[in-house]
């Protein structure tokens, strides 16, 4: 299914994703959103990674933000964002098995960036049009940071993980929203 399909058929959960899910269809039906990061609005992949229990979620301290966060990042040309997702928490967390939840579209954000340097070079200001998908690990599996993008990384209890952020608008709007929207994905017996 086309990323286009996929929208249309996302169920918001709240007034942010009703909204950020609009924008996203136009920007993409009118060839706006890009696949790489040139352009001011780029498709990214983020990942709710959590515990079998739902107790827990995996977080990564990454330096440009001095916050722990979800863990993501840019499609780089891929349109399969899920394969994003699931790549970028392999390379974030060093994690070998991660594994979907659903395959379904979990949570959608449009997140502003602001500029930045990373390695050396100035970032300018741009947007995420970010889509997160819901993904389990084994808390006692190994993890390890990605040297120069994050230090740490870590499994934090639910509201451990909110409280983690430096970002209260990160907080109050996304993690606090991905804990509640787990209550749909009980876990496996």
């Amino acid at each position: 299914m086309d990323l286009i399909a996929r929208l249309r058929a996302f169920c918001p959960w709240n007034e942010q994703e009703e909204r950020d899910r609009e924008a996203m269809l136009r920007l993409l039906e009118s060839g706006q959103a890009a696949w790489g990061r040139e352009d001011p609005a780029h498709w990214t992949a983020s990942a709710w990674v959590v515990s079998p229990e739902r107790d827990r979620a995996l977080l990564a301290y990454h330096n440009i933000y001095n916050s722990w966060a979800w863990l993501g990042g840019h499609a780089d040309g891929e349109r399969d964002l899920l394969a994003t997702a699931l790549r970028e928490v392999r390379e974030e967390s060093g994690l070998e098995e991660v594994r979907p939840v659903s395959r379904e579209l979990y949570s959608l954000e449009i997140l502003t960036v602001d500029g930045h340097e990373k390695q050396g070079r100035y970032v300018s200001s741009h947007l995420h049009l970010n889509v997160t998908f819901l993904l389990e690990a084994d808390p006692a599996a190994p993890v390890r940071c990605r040297p120069g993008e994050n230090s740490r990384v870590g499994w934090f209890g639910l509201e451990e993980a909110v409280a983690a952020s430096t970002e209260p608008w990160v907080q109050k709007r996304i993690y606090s929203k991905l804990n509640g929207k787990l209550a749909a994905f009980p876990p496996a017996r």
